[in-house]
């Protein structure tokens, strides 16, 4: 069962527009990345304040924590990090999800990619992913590693990698297509591989060269095989369109776009035989 969630910054940095607009989506939840144009972690104890109570009151709760942990170089210091996870942690005990989003860490230096990068630096991956893991899982909470561009597990290969050096019940992998497409690889391959290491799934799809994502089902993603394949899934499937643009802290769809492209996911679901929960 598909629980539909939306990045909600695509819509609008104002999260009175968020909820308006997903209300009449019949979309309740949010994986919160940013409001105002400031990152989740960065978000004063008042603003967060004044963001509970305004979800509360429109019966609103969060999918998971859209944080940006792990999205730094492997040589960066760890300790800082570590202080900023704590903030995380915070934030989905007082809004009650289990999930908080993370990565796997940029490579080291001027490297562009991991790609050939000493293997000293990959084991510290490892270690850095344990000690999140270890620790979300001390708070009873859920770490859901993201694919993404550039980061250690942005391909099939270092995913499956990843979840064999790192075993934790409390870490457990995001499904993005659209992701894989970006960076060169078979969609299909990726999800086949990591389909049981799978517990969230962020919905964007994008077509090989394409600067922004485009309708799920509309490009190289290959979602209505994906979903097909998972229609006994239980769990949420977050709307992250990027069909104006997307980048490293996030993307944009806006709010005429964004009820379309939830529009499209629910064809697909319904479809392939899924059901939304």
């Amino acid at each position: 069962m598909f629980t539909i969630s939306a990045f909600a910054d695509e819509i609008s940095p104002d999260p009175v527009e968020q909820v308006e607009l997903l209300s009449k989506c019949g979309v309740r939840y949010i994986e919160l990345r940013s409001i105002l144009k400031t990152n989740v972690l960065d978000l004063t104890d008042h603003q967060i304040t004044e963001l509970k109570s305004l979800l509360d009151s429109r019966g609103f709760a969060l999918s998971a924590i859209g944080s940006p942990i792990g999205k730094v170089k492997i040589d960066s210091d760890f300790d800082t990090h570590l202080k900023r996870f704590e903030r995380a942690i915070h934030l989905a005990q007082l809004f009650e999800t289990a999930n908080i989003r993370v990565f796997s860490f940029y490579p080291p230096g001027d490297a562009k990619d991991w790609n050939g990068v000493e293997s000293h630096w990959e084991k510290e991956v490892f270690q850095r992913m344990h000690r999140l893991a270890t620790r979300a899982e001390e708070a009873g909470l859920r770490l859901v590693h993201e694919n993404e561009h550039r980061i250690y597990g942005d391909s099939p290969d270092r995913v499956v990698k990843l979840f064999e050096e790192v075993r934790s019940p409390s870490f457990k992998a995001v499904y993005d297509a659209a992701n894989y497409v970006f960076c060169g690889y078979d969609p299909w391959e990726g999800w086949i591989r990591t389909k049981n290491l799978t517990a969230h799934f962020h919905i964007k799809d994008w077509k090989t060269g394409e600067e922004h994502g485009c309708l799920a089902g509309d490009g190289h993603g290959r979602w209505p095989e994906v979903i097909a394949d998972a229609k006994g899934y239980v769990g949420y499937a977050t709307m992250e369109p990027h069909l104006l643009g997307g980048g490293p802290t996030g993307g944009v769809t806006g709010p005429e776009l964004f009820p379309i492209a939830i529009a499209a996911f629910r064809t697909i679901l319904a479809r392939s035989g899924a059901k939304e929960g």
